[in-house]
Parts: structure tokens; C-alpha cells; sequence
């Protein structure tokens, strides 16, 4: 039996991704207290269900207390268990609130928006750590849709190797457990007939191949993952996000990601995302 939860910080859009849930064939609960999940599952099980998704309620802990002691309740009676937390930039969920005008749940007379962000971002942060954390801070609701959808279509026994090409100018993705900046490598950018095109071209591939230092930044990045991946599988970790970053996450990083990503999927369980060209 498969469940997937779904947490983190108001505005990071978990609506979104129960509809991707509810898409992909999950049946779906929104807004369920912690202290009710496993009654609930129980129940659900006993009617037949197999594929839950659950949106987690913050607000009547308030926060998420015993989380980790109902997943590991939930593992005990078969259940495999994946946890997507969703988490966003200050600015990103600012915005959103005043776009569309919603209060954010745990607004107050003596506390401002950014307050109350920063408020429940502190009742959620000690279970960041037990899920899979997803920056949406620069996504859009249908690239959302499609990382959510990715991500439960791995097989969940196995450790998920993610390679993310971002940009610096953009800011480093609060999901990646390791960073690495190729912005000391040429750029692609300054070649005008180069500049409107992605590492995924192939003018920017072959560009970028004919220089000494692409290929020994490769070889550096692709030895030190391909080294400790073994610790980190050890470390019953199920996903290992690999940031990596140029100037305007459009040629270097993309290039590299992919790049990366090929030479590991025959070994391991390999997702690639680029965070500026969705």
C-alpha cells in the first residue's frame, strides 16, 4: 500500500499537489490533522484503498507533532511511505498571498505577513528533514504538477539520484542537498549565435565540449557524486538532489545535469530537472 503526505509551509502549493496526486491515480484526503492519519488510514485500507495521498493540516497542532512516530506506526503495518515537504522563499510566498488575497492562516493583528510565514515555517522545521523537500519557489502550478508526478512514479525501495540545474541569479534551490558552481567555466551566453539556445542544444554541447575545463569540472563532479553515493544510500536516504548552478541556469548547468544524469541512469534511478527553462 502506497501513501504519499504532503506538508510544509502555507502558499508552497499543496493543493497542487494533491491534484497531481489525484491525477495519478491516488485517492486523496486534504487537510488531515496528524493525530487522525492513522485512524484514517486504517480506515481506508479496510475499504479497499491502495493509493493514498494526505495534505497534512498545520494549523491544529499547530505545527506537525508526531509525525515521525505516525509514519513509522504507518511503515509497521506495510505501508511504504513518502513524505514530499514543499517550501518556498519568503518573497515567492509574500508575493503569492497578495495576489490572490487569501489570509494566511496564522495571521494576527501583531503579526505581518512575513511574520506570520516565518512563524509557520518555525512550528513545520523539524520535519523538513523527514521528507523530500520540493523548492516551488520558482515554479508554476503545471511544472509543479509534473515534478509531483515524477516523483511518485519512481520506485520508492530504491534511492532517487536527482540532478537540478539552476541559476545563480535566481538563487540556490532550498531542495538540494549538493551544490556545485560552474560559473568559473566559459559561457555560452556571450557567443551570439549561442545565446537564445540551452545546454540541451547541440551548438551548446559541442561549444561546451571542446573546452578542457567543462570536461575536468565533469570528471570532478561526477567522481565525488558517484563516491559517496554509496554512503548516502547507506544513510537510508530515498532522494539525493544534485544542484547545479551557473550564472543564468540556461547552458552550463543544463548541459551538465544532462550530462550527469545519462552517465548515472544506468546504474541508479535518475530524475533531471531544469529549475530556469520551466
Amino acid at each position: 500500500m502506497d501513501l504519499v503526505l504532503i506538508g510544509g509551509v502555507s502558499g508552497s502549493g499543496k493543493s497542487v499537489a494533491l491534484v497531481a496526486l489525484e491525477d495519478s491515480g491516488y485517492y486523496t484526503v486534504n487537510n488531515l490533522p496528524v493525530s487522525m492519519l492513522v485512524d484514517t488510514l486504517a480506515y481506508l485500507a479496510g475499504r479497499g484503498e491502495a493509493r493514498v495521498g494526505i495534505s497534512l493540516d498545520v494549523r491544529t497542532g499547530p505545527g506537525l507533532p508526531g509525525l515521525a512516530e505516525a509514519i513509522a506506526a504507518l511503515k509497521g503495518r506495510g505501508w511504504t511511505v513518502r513524505f514530499i515537504y514543499l517550501d518556498a522563499t519568503v518573497e515567492a510566498l509574500v508575493k503569492r498571498f497578495s495576489e490572490t488575497r487569501r489570509r494566511h492562516p496564522f495571521s494576527a493583528t501583531d503579526r505581518t505577513l512575513p511574520e506570520a510565514i516565518e512563524y509557520e515555517r518555525s512550528l513545520v522545521a523539524d520535519v523538513r528533514m523527514l521528507g523530500t523537500v520540493f523548492d516551488t519557489s520558482e515554479l508554476s502550478a503545471p511544472v509543479l504538477r509534473g515534478w509531483v508526478k515524477d516523483f511518485v512514479s519512481v520506485d520508492p525501495s530504491r534511492l532517487t539520484l536527482l540532478f537540478e540545474s539552476f541559476g545563480f541569479k535566481h538563487g540556490i534551490p532550498l531542495d538540494s542537498d549538493l551544490v556545485f558552481d560552474v560559473r568559473c567555466l566559459p559561457n555560452p551566453y556571450y557567443e551570439p549565435a549561442l545565446q537564445p539556445l540551452t545546454g540541451r542544444d547541440a551548438a551548446v554541447v559541442d561549444f561546451l565540449e571542446r573546452i578542457p575545463e567543462v570536461e575536468r569540472m565533469y570528471g570532478d563532479i561526477y567522481h565525488f557524486v558517484a563516491g559517496w553515493l554509496p554512503d548516502y544510500a547507506r544513510d537510508n536516504r530515498n532522494y539525493l538532489t544534485v544542484a547545479i548552478g551557473c550564472t543564468g541556469g540556461q547552458h552550463r548547468s543544463v548541459y551538465l545535469a544532462e550530462r550527469l544524469s545519462r552517465a548515472f541512469s544506468p546504474r541508479y534511478q535518475v530524475l533531471v530537472r531544469h529549475r530556469e527553462l520551466a
